[in-house]
């Protein structure tokens, strides 16, 4: 499969945006995906579109070698300058560079709404050794919040077919095959402290807004700067729910 177009021109303009404005993972979360995935020297765990790194230089700190695999190139490029310490390789989760069962784990955070679900799980079976397990992260947005909900008004207009993880329809394609079982779950709230400029690059980062034509980009970003302005306080607090999910190959 073929990365989204308009998503891939997105995160190669707005690479350092991601990198200086996207949140991170909270401690409990990056504990639990060790613990749940039996991270640790001697194993080798693999991040499939792994953007600028966000998960990926935690999953250092685990002992475990890991390979970060990420089709875009200026995202791999941040990727490799901030976490030297793990592999970079282009690939998709389609067609991964990976041997058969040569990882012992797999982590995908932010991105397997992506993807082409049956085809990446099935690519998933195929890398990750018998007993192997992999686990979906994401940082959910707290639109109940009004400062987020705010953001939504107006970025979503932009949207387009850009897919979401928000409503679930990635959910049937991971077990739907029967080679991979759910065995764990966790939610945690988490919150991003930023000043007005990590702001403006948290939202102008997303795939959608990065990709706009220069004049509609400023101008969205213009809003963010006004909206942000408008909050009256500074750092700017945005909340999220960070969500996890762990599946055992079968």
């Amino acid at each position: 499969m073929s990365v989204h177009r308009e998503a891939a021109r997105g995160f190669e303009q707005g690479a350092d945006a991601y990198e200086r404005g996207r949140p991170g993972y909270p401690r409990e979360v990056v504990e639990w995906l060790s613990a749940v995935l039996e991270l640790g020297p001697g194993r080798t765990v693999l991040d499939v579109a792994a953007g600028t790194g966000k998960l990926t230089r935690e999953l250092v700190a685990s002992g475990a070698t890991v390979i970060a695999v990420e089709p875009v190139a200026g995202m791999r490029a941040v990727l490799e300058r901030v976490v030297p310490d793990a592999t970079a390789l282009a690939g998709t989760a389609e067609a991964l560079p990976i041997p058969d069962g040569g990882v012992d784990a797999i982590v995908v955070a932010q991105a397997f709404h992506w993807f082409d679900g049956p085809a990446a799980v099935a690519e998933f079976h195929r890398v990750v050794a018998p007993g192997g397990r992999f686990a979906l992260v994401w940082n959910r947005r707290r639109v109940d919040q009004p400062l987020h909900r705010a953001v939504k008004e107006i970025i979503d207009p932009y949207r387009r077919d850009a897919p979401s993880h928000y409503h679930g329809e990635w959910r049937p394609s991971v077990t739907a095959a029967g080679l991979f079982a759910q065995v764990a779950e966790l939610e945690v709230p988490s919150e991003q402290i930023l000043d007005v400029d990590a702001f403006v690059d948290r939202f102008s980062s997303v795939s959608f807004i990065a990709a706009l034509p220069d004049a509609e980009r400023e101008s969205v970003i213009h809003r963010l700067r006004a909206l942000a302005a408008d909050a009256g306080e500074e750092p700017l607090r945005l909340g999220y729910v960070t969500e996890a999910y762990a599946y055992k190959r079968t």
